[in-house]
């Protein structure tokens, strides 16, 4: 497999195959969303977006980053989440980096929105797709966000079926600017708890694909089959 890492701003062209990374916390929070019994995720192009959804359908959740604000039903934070209902619900999902970075390569063929969380489903389901080149968008820093890359590159190497220690890639994580400032208080609407549910190595058997829907860009859980004997795990 070809992987290539690309930031945002690098994006000239939508790319065939494309996995968009946001470890801290977009792509955690979208899978704790599923787990939870989130039908779908439908991803806002801004905040005015997502609140004129949230009025057209009251019983949508809509969720932002940062702190509570009038209209939102929930902040992006996988710990504060846990409290959700969601079950049967459309969730609207508008972010920093995560959903930008989806958007940005919404005209690709297959579109995968990816975390540690999901890590090995996303690895798995490239691998039955036979994916040959696959464009890795580090959404954080201009994709420079450590534990974005470092993400990017474990699914990469697991897409090709070879082995991989995982510690050294979330140990990276852990040591990222964005680990510190959620640890720290930094960021508003976090937990305490963030840091670690965003280091929780696959945790969910699923990936997310992202797909146009009735002129929405909507994320769904994707069950991948089981490895194939003797491939790597």
């Amino acid at each position: 497999m070809d992987a290539r890492f690309a930031g945002i701003a690098e994006l000239a062209e939508a790319p065939s195959v494309a996995v968009v990374v946001d470890v801290m916390r977009a792509f955690t929070v979208a899978a704790h969303a599923f787990a939870q019994g989130a039908e779908r995720i439908v991803l806002a192009e801004s905040l005015d977006d997502a609140l004129v959804l949230k009025g057209r359908h009251p019983d949508w959740v809509a969720l932002k980053d940062g702190p509570p604000a009038p209209g939102f039903d929930a902040v992006n934070s996988p710990a504060l989440l846990r409290s959700a209902d969601l079950a049967g619900r459309t969730v609207v999902q508008k972010t920093t980096a995560g959903t930008v970075g989806a958007l940005a390569v919404k005209e690709a063929s297959l579109v995968l929105c990816a975390s540690f969380v999901v890590a090995e489903a996303t690895a798995r389901l490239l691998r039955t797709r036979g994916c040959g080149a696959v464009t890795f968008v580090v959404t954080g820093e201009g994709g420079r966000a450590e534990e974005d890359l470092s993400c990017a590159q474990y699914i990469a190497r697991r897409a090709t079926g070879a082995a991989a220690d995982a510690s050294g890639f979330l140990r990276r994580a852990a040591g990222s600017r964005a680990a510190a400032e959620l640890a720290q208080g930094v960021r508003e609407g976090s937990h305490p708890d963030d840091v670690a549910l965003c280091l929780e190595l696959d945790r969910f058997p699923f990936a997310m694909v992202a797909a146009w829907e009735d002129s929405l860009m909507a994320l769904r859980p994707c069950a991948v089959p089981s490895p194939a004997d003797g491939d790597s795990i």
